[in-house]
């Protein structure tokens, strides 16, 4: 009997690194996580950056994280359910209220 493989994955096309950076930048603050004090803290390490940019770079969402982030009205608020990175957000947006 032959067992054929599953036919293997496409490998994801991450964006361009500078504009993830800065959507991850404005993402944080709609959620009201300081970045930098996460870093000063050590909430938020290197690794753990690099991972979220990452992260939001392989996200087929992107345009419309860029648009749900231009009809702010400067009020803070969660995440959509579509970011990557919501849970990570709040870890680090939790760790900082400690």
């Amino acid at each position: 009997m032959c067992v054929q493989e599953e036919s293997p994955k496409r490998p994801v096309v991450l964006g361009a690194k500078t504009d993830h950076y800065w959507l991850v930048q404005r993402m944080a603050k709609a959620n009201g996580v300081d970045l930098v004090r996460a870093s000063e803290t050590e909430v938020l390490d290197q690794e753990t950056w690099s991972e979220v940019v990452t992260r939001c770079r392989a996200c087929v969402w992107a345009e419309g994280c860029a648009r749900w982030l231009d009809m702010s009205d400067d009020a803070e608020r969660p995440a959509p359910e579509n970011c990557l990175n919501r849970q990570k957000m709040d870890a680090i947006r939790r760790a900082l209220e400690k």
